[in-house]
């Protein structure tokens, strides 16, 4: 397995890499690494991206192929920073960073045109806002993507000018080739782990522990206040129900009714992003009654974004929670961007007996945030006062509800 440089020449510059190289080439590994780590700890998120990326290049019939794409393009920038950070196939590995920054370079450059162009009107391509290349955890427009690339794609080109200076690692070959195949296996594994469960880190607004009531639009908290005024005096008394049901036959016979009005208790609060609803078939939102910051008893809520893209082992699993919170008398809905008539066949299907709201969204441009809250289709989220206290992938959901 062990073994040293064939080509005397680069063995003996490697023996004299100068320290500005080995730096460069250190920082341009750990780069790809915290890149590709980004995106790792959320591949559907990516693979949403990827997709975007397909519709916005007119090849939606890739979706199919999206998460896919997004796992090989992962896999490929993490064992790309493994080979340049422990010298393994560095040649190779020069090469690849070439290839991968150019590509990157040369669309990003379009996509900061094209975006551009829309926001000045000039033309609508309909580009794909943030690149998605450190996932969620840093969000860029596409020029500052494209500065970066700018700024990256230099310690590349050094790299790879000066591949020759680096020599590969004390492996054989064969031992080198081996080193690849378990740096790719290992960010498949972990890959695989998030998609089947959830992500467990990252800075989502739907992740546990966050407020999720921002989302939805509450309205104004009102009560209604009874005026009367005393018959002998004038003067005028302003009552609650509650305060009003308290008065003996004294109180209506000394003061006479003047008029009721509605007080406002607590403002209507906007939506942080506008979209996101749970329909009815008549058309009435129920998001207010099931986010609200008020309602202080659980509330179960299963997500699948597409009805004919969910999985049926899934919802084989949900049935049993959902059927041990109604017996527990505890709220279970759902929430869909599918359309009320896959809703109905979609009910009938599984013979499901809680109510599927429905969140009708622009398919192109959004919001989309049903798919945002759950990387699983389907999952469920558990709430409390509009705040999310546990969610889970189909595979990890429970068969009854969580004591507090």
């Amino acid at each position: 397995m062990w073994g040293v440089c064939k080509n005397k020449k680069v063995k003996n510059m490697a023996k004299k890499e100068p320290v500005w190289l080995k730096i460069i080439r250190i920082l341009l590994g750990c780069l790809f690494l915290f890149s590709s780590f980004t995106k790792a700890i959320d591949p559907v998120g990516f693979g949403v991206t990827m997709n975007d990326y397909f519709v916005s290049f007119h090849m939606g019939f890739l979706h199919p192929l999206a998460l896919f794409a997004a796992v090989v393009a992962i896999t490929c920038e993490f064992v790309l920073g493994c080979m340049l950070l422990f010298r393994v196939r560095v040649q190779l590995a020069a090469w690849g960073y070439l290839i991968f920054m150019t590509f990157f370079f040369f669309l990003t450059l379009w996509l900061a045109i094209a975006e551009y162009m829309e926001v000045n009107g000039i033309h609508y391509f309909g580009v794909v806002k943030d690149c998605g290349c450190f996932g969620d955890v840093i969000e860029m427009s596409n020029k500052a993507t494209f500065l970066k690339n700018v700024v990256f794609i230099i310690p590349t080109l050094i790299v790879f000018f000066n591949r020759k200076k680096i020599c590969d690692c004390r492996l054989t070959v064969v031992g080198q080739w081996m080193a690849v195949a378990v740096f790719a296996l290992i960010a498949v594994l972990f890959q695989l782990y998030v998609i089947r469960h959830l992500p467990f880190i990252g800075k989502g607004d739907w992740n546990k522990g966050k407020d999720v009531s921002v989302f939805v639009a509450q309205p104004a908290q009102k009560d209604v206040v009874f005026i009367y005024k005393n018959t002998a005096t004038g003067e005028e008394i302003t009552l609650t129900q509650d305060e009003l049901m308290d008065q003996d036959e004294a109180f209506y016979e000394k003061n006479e009714y003047v008029s009721r009005k509605d007080k406002v208790i607590k403002e209507a609060v906007k939506a942080k992003i506008d979209g996101f609803n749970m329909l009815d078939e008549n058309g009435a939102d129920h998001a207010p009654d099931y986010f609200s910051t008020t309602n202080d008893r659980d509330v179960y809520v299963l997500y699948v974004h597409d009805l004919s893209e969910s999985n049926a082992k899934g919802m084989q699993k949900v049935l049993p929670l959902a059927k041990a919170c109604e017996e527990n008398g505890i709220d279970f809905v759902g929430i869909t961007n599918s359309s009320e008539e896959e809703i109905a066949a979609f009910v009938k299907e599984y013979g499901i007996e809680f109510p599927i709201y429905y969140n009708p969204i622009n398919p192109i441009t959004g919001p989309f945030m049903v798919r945002d809250a759950m990387r699983s289709n389907p999952g469920v989220m558990r709430l409390n006062k509009g705040v999310v206290m546990d969610k889970w992938a189909w595979r990890d959901i429970p068969t009854k509800p969580v004591e507090n």
